[in-house]
């Protein structure tokens, strides 16, 4: 990425884009029949929030990734990959089904670095849910973006990291039926999670990409019993390792004191994704 040529992204800080939603319940209950789940009561499980307050492009204003095209809310990063790393959320109170709800969504940072594949490019988006005059959640979502470089260039993965199995709540492998219908729910159009000749030819992974954000979903889901009635006040989650279709997943949560530790094991003995979960003490 030409610095001399390169817009002035950092002039993208403070960016602003407003969402209402009625919360209907129709999404909700898709994503549960999707993780096996068939009931679902008036209050929105954690982290489903992602299902709503979707912004959908108008034709011809995506990408050749199938992402928006860049410019408008978000800054016009020119790296071609782009990547949901991870998210910070805290819990005041949650999302009420048939309850409508707004998304204030501001871009709180943009940071350039060079990391060992090249040119990185950090964007911080806060997200704030309100139901009324309430301030529901909010969260700190950050996106990376990077330049395309194929996987067999990139450093030899270290020895997977030595893995108790005490802790594996359950064990899940997403196949492309079930990455399409996550992708349909999330109207997320990245072709990595749909396109095989796409993920594979022009972005260089040996298969269907796992959704970040789908990983981190089941994580929660896996350990419910631990949370045993207690509140959520925060959960962040890194994606750390894509995981692909038809490989199995161990989805593992140990109890740390107030917290809950969740951690995805993917196939090749490597976590995926890392994420905590607060829990209220009361």
């Amino acid at each position: 990425m030409d610095d001399d040529d390169a817009p002035r992204l950092e002039d993208w800080i403070g960016s602003q884009q407003v969402c209402d939603d009625p919360l209907a319940p129709f999404p909700a209950q898709a994503l549960g029949a999707v993780l096996g789940r068939r009931e679902v009561g008036d209050m929105l499980p954690l982290p489903w929030h992602w299902l709503y307050a979707i912004v959908p492009p108008a034709p011809g204003a995506t990408g050749v990734d199938g992402h928006p095209a860049r410019g408008g809310f978000l800054p016009p990063v020119p790296l071609p990959r782009r990547m949901w790393a991870g998210s910070d959320i805290a819990i005041a109170r949650p999302l009420h089904l048939g309850t409508p709800a707004r998304r204030t969504s501001t871009v709180a940072d943009v940071r350039r670095k060079d990391g060992r594949s090249g040119p990185l490019v950090f964007v911080t988006v806060e997200h704030v849910w309100t139901q009324g005059d309430a301030i529901c959640l909010t969260e700190r979502q950050d996106i990376v973006y990077r330049d395309v470089a194929p996987l067999a260039g990139t450093p030899v993965a270290p020895p997977p990291e030595p893995i108790d199995p005490a802790p594996v709540r359950a064990t899940s492998t997403p196949d492309a039926v079930m990455l399409f219908r996550y992708s349909a729910l999330t109207h997320n159009a990245h072709r990595i999670h749909y396109d095989l000749p796409y993920a594979t030819d022009a972005e260089g992974y040996p298969g269907l990409v796992v959704h970040g954000p789908l990983i981190a979903t089941m994580l929660i889901d896996a350990a419910t019993p631990l949370v045993d009635g207690r509140r959520p006040v925060r959960f962040s989650f890194r994606a750390q390792r894509p995981a692909f279709a038809g490989q199995p997943l161990r989805l593992c949560a140990r109890a740390d004191g107030p917290s809950l530790s969740l951690w995805s094991v993917n196939a090749d003995g490597h976590v995926g994704v890392r994420a905590t979960l607060e829990l209220a003490s009361e």
